[in-house]
């Protein structure tokens, strides 16, 4: 299934439009106590273990998103958006949300 940030795929025709889809993963404040714990992988500011943990939360958003959309019959999702936002829980602290949405379509192949 393609997955476009594109309104369009260019050179090929539009069907049907089926609708908003979206997929979300959340990641718990449990993991950032572990990156942090880990603090030995940050080289030049940046951590492995958090920008694995964050792609992985992306496919997972992503995958969600692909999967409603083939629910509704789609073969393709474009204008994609990802958004990532901190959640505050309480005096629990905080977690990470990764969002997937887009509109799913039907294209002619």
């Amino acid at each position: 299934m393609l997955v476009l940030t594109t309104p369009n795929i260019e050179g090929q025709k539009i069907i049907r439009y089926l609708g908003l889809v979206s997929g979300e993963a959340i990641l718990g404040a449990n993991i950032f106590k572990d990156f942090f714990a880990s603090i030995r992988d940050i080289v030049g500011g940046r951590s492995a273990a958090y920008e694995n943990e964050l792609r992985k939360a992306k496919d997972i958003a992503i995958e969600e998103m692909k999967e409603q959309a083939r629910t509704l019959g789609a073969n393709a999702v474009v204008g994609v958006d990802l958004d990532y936002e901190t959640i505050g829980i309480g005096s629990g602290g905080n977690m990470l949300m990764v969002s997937a949405s887009g509109t799913a379509i039907v294209y002619e192949e």
